[in-house]
């Protein structure tokens, strides 16, 4: 019994201290929470909540701010997180929906993020380590040119135009290239980029012998983009959500700043996110690996096409966070681009 109160002793400083950036005191809870006790009893409470290392004196207050580990025990014993409003998620659906292209799908969701929490957004683009074809088109453009198109699950768009040598109006030529569509969609569609390669590696033994120069053709395009290396990217938004959080940070909010332009580091960060699937991550202080960064919280989760998690997003913020509200967002949003991926 009395660690279940001291834990809503706990819960309520951290909501009182996150809603006014104030030391909470023990005659301030008795007023605003329906904690059911003496202030000795709360008194005693919050002494022992110290001697755990749960919360702090900051200076010579006589009130109290939660630390590092008073957060994420607050945060591991959340029994709900608070669902988005109408409103939000009506705002989630309208700016989400009309995005035209995965470029536009990534910088929407970075710029809502930002604006749902008042926090920095970072959005990691879709891996292409870890996606796989969704499906290949080739469209002949007249004449003896040809467009091959490659469509991943992640909603990526490669284009390549082939010089194949042969009248593609022909009918002849479009039965062949019917019966190559169907060969190479049969042989990539479902398996990873790598996967797809040597799936067309092993086509040419499969088709009609007249049919093997252009699917060679074909085939070289679609390899060099299936193997083709590309900087992994991560977009960020919201930095100047920061600078009016700055009375957050100890010192200053200068080496956050300049950890959030590495983006090395946070796709690193994201990297380990993006495979934990649908669950919402949340780093507190120096819990996060990079020095920069340990002022700070770092709220993430996974995102994709169906169950396959290709990439994460999140935010950034100081450790006085609203930590439902924000879990709430990400995991909103996070569902919502992915069910746009998988369409």
């Amino acid at each position: 019994m009395s660690e279940d109160r001291r834990l809503a002793v706990l819960r309520a400083i951290v909501q009182d201290y996150v809603e006014t950036s104030e030391p909470v005191g023990s005659k301030a809870l008795l007023e605003r929470h329906q904690l059911g006790v003496s202030a000795a009893t709360v008194r005693n409470d919050m002494a022992v909540l110290e001697e755990e290392g749960l919360i702090a004196a900051p200076h010579t207050s006589a009130g109290r701010i939660p630390t590092d580990a008073g957060y994420r025990l607050f945060v591991d014993r959340l029994s709900t997180v608070k669902p988005l409003s109408g409103a939000e998620k009506r705002a989630i659906s309208t700016l989400l929906d009309g995005a035209m292209d995965l470029d536009d799908v990534v910088d929407r969701t970075v710029r809502l993020l930002a604006s749902l929490t008042r926090q920095v957004a970072v959005v990691q683009y879709p891996s292409l380590t870890r996606s796989s074809v969704r499906h290949i088109e080739l469209v002949p453009l007249g004449g003896t040119r040809l467009l091959v198109v490659l469509i991943t699950t992640t909603g990526r768009v490669e284009q390549r135009v082939l010089e194949t040598g042969i009248d593609l109006g022909e009918p002849a030529a479009e039965r062949m290239l019917a019966s190559l569509r169907s060969d190479v969609n049969g042989a990539t569609v479902g398996r990873t980029l790598a996967d797809a390669a040597g799936g067309l590696g092993e086509l040419p033994t499969q088709v009609d012998p007249a049919a093997r120069g252009l699917l060679a053709a074909i085939a070289a395009e679609l390899t060099e983009v299936l193997v083709e290396q590309r900087e992994e990217r991560v977009v960020v938004a919201g930095t100047s959500n920061l600078v009016r959080a700055g009375e957050d940070f100890p010192t200053s909010i200068g080496p956050v700043l300049e950890a959030l332009e590495e983006h090395v580091v946070l796709l690193k960060l994201l990297g380990t996110v993006s495979e934990q699937g649908d669950s919402v991550a949340v780093r507190i202080g120096a819990e996060n690996p990079y020095a920069g960064l340990q002022s700070t919280s770092l709220v993430t989760t996974g995102y994709g096409a169906g169950s396959d998690h290709v990439a994460a997003l999140g935010v950034v913020g100081p450790t006085r966070m609203d930590y439902p509200t924000t879990m709430a967002a990400v995991r909103a949003v996070a569902t919502y681009v992915s069910r746009i991926l998988a369409e």
